[in-house]
Parts: structure tokens; C-alpha cells; sequence
């Protein structure tokens, strides 16, 4: 998130690792974990929405293909979209709130509740949606790969619930979804952090999607939509591996044995 919504004139980080770094150097280890109320709030609620829609679509429709794995996986991304967006609403104001200061001197938000809440009261329901059309179109069609990478890489190397080797398998599978997901769409994740952190210190930039897009190809080029790409990326790895493991693992011991494949 501060890689993406930096001031291309002053910037205050030169990449990743200098981001990592002036964090733990300027707010402490701490620094690192602004915002994390929101994730934790949100992600069970949006994990449980996202597989089981999934789930149910992809038994609605029918036949197990690779074209229904993309809509299944699509339908659960556009309708998590009502808890996600908020959350990450939530969590970039949490994040940007006091950078480069060891001890915040004033607090705009306590917590990502409390952020919610300022932000409900000042600008109603539609501040609190706030980038809900660029989540949109960034989660619907990011799904859509998530899961068709994933039935792709499983049915590949061959997941069986017998094989000795199905759990590095799952995780292998699952973070290389999250990779091809991020990739798919990552663009438009950049123009949804810069509206969300729009008006961040009472300066209002953008008045809607094509405008940020615009107005930052303009001013930074096309590399301001690979912007924190390398941070993502690392992150994406082992946190969906973890996810789509655990899902996995979890639904076969959970299903009759003559149903475990």
C-alpha cells in the first residue's frame, strides 16, 4: 500500500526491502502490523463466502470444466466484494496513519473499527465503499483465475488423498494460484489503493476510476501500475498456499471416505 500511493516527487521508499526497513527502522516491528484488526475481522467471513460460493456455483452449474472453475471462482469474487471492500478501506487508512513516526503524536483512527466508523459518520455509506467498483473489477476476474489455476495445477500434478506427497502438492498449487491472481489483475489493485487512500490529509486527487489512471500514467508513466508488485508477490506465495491447503486437507477428512478424491 505505500509502495503504491507514494509521491512519485518525494518518494519515501526506493523498493521492498527499503520499505521493510525504514518501517522497522522509523516505527518499529509494530509498523508492520498496521492495520492487521481489519484482515483479522474480515478474512474468516470472506474465506468462508469465497469457497462456498465457489462450491455451490461450480455444483449449480453442473459439469466440472475449466471454463466453470473461472465462473464459479468469478461469482465468489464479486460477491465477497461487500466485506473485502471496506476491510481494505480500513486497513490502507490504518497503514498510512502516521508514516515515519515512531510514536504516533495524534491518532485519526484507534483502530480499523474505529476507522470504519469516522468514516461512516463523515461520508455515510459511500465513504465506507469507497473503491468498492475498482475492488469489482479486481476481484471478479482475479478469482476467476485463482481457482481455474488452481484445478489446473492439482489435476497436473496429480492430488490424490493417497499420495505421500499431497500436502507440499496443495501448497505448491495454491501459492502459484495466488501469484497468477495477483498478476491477472494487480493493475487495478494500484488504482483501488489510490482511491481508497484518497483524501488522506484532506487533499481529495481523483474523481473516479479513469481519472486516477489518467492522472498517475501521466505523471509516473506505466510503471506506476507495477507499483509494490514485488511485495505482493511475496506475500501472495505462502498465504494462499496456506489457505487453499488448509480448505483442501480440511473438506477431505471432512467428507465420507468413499468421497475423499
Amino acid at each position: 500500500v505505500r509502495l503504491q500511493v507514494q509521491n512519485v516527487e518525494k518518494p519515501l521508499y526506493r523498493g521492498t526491502f527499503h520499505c521493510f526497513q525504514s518501517i522497522i527502522k522509523q516505527e518499529s516491528a509494530f509498523g508492520l502490523y498496521k492495520g492487521i484488526g481489519s484482515p483479522m475481522m474480515g478474512l474468516t467471513f470472506i474465506n468462508a463466502l469465497v469457497f462456498g460460493v465457489q462450491g455451490n456455483t461450480l455444483r449449480a452449474l453442473g459439469k466440472d470444466t475449466p471454463l466453470n472453475q473461472f465462473l464459479a471462482g468469478s461469482a465468489a469474487g464479486a460477491i465477497q466484494c461487500v466485506i473485502c471492500c471496506p476491510m481494505e478501506l480500513a486497513k490502507t487508512r490504518m497503514q498510512l496513519q502516521g508514516t515515519g513516526e515512531y510514536k504516533l503524536k495524534t491518532k485519526n483512527y484507534k483502530n480499523s473499527l474505529d476507522c470504519l466508523v469516522k468514516i461512516y459518520k463523515k461520508e455515510g455509506l459511500r465513504g465506507i465503499n469507497r473503491g468498492m467498483v475498482s475492488t469489482f473489477i479486481r476481484e471478479t476476474p482475479s478469482f476467476g483465475f485463482y481457482f481455474l489455476t488452481y484445478d489446473c495445477m492439482t489435476r497436473y500434478l496429480g492430488c490424490e488423498a493417497d499420495d505421500s506427497y499431497v500436502i507440499p502438492k496443495l501448497l505448491f498449487s495454491g501459492g502459484m494460484s495466488g501469484i497468477v491472481s495477483w498478476l491477472s489483475t494487480y493493475p487495478m489493485d494500484v488504482i483501488k489503493s489510490r482511491l481508497q487512500a484518497d483524501g488522506v490529509g484532506g487533499v481529495t486527487q481523483y474523481k473516479g476510476i479513469l481519472d486516477c489512471v489518467r492522472k498517475s500514467y501521466h505523471e509516473e508513466g506505466w510503471k506506476v501500475f507495477t507499483r509494490g508488485l514485488t511485495s505482493t508477490l511475496l506475500r501472495a506465495f505462502p498465504v494462499n498456499a496456506a489457505t487453499f491447503a488448509t480448505v483442501t486437507v480440511f473438506l477431505m477428512y471432512m467428507r465420507p471416505e468413499d468421497n475423499i478424491p
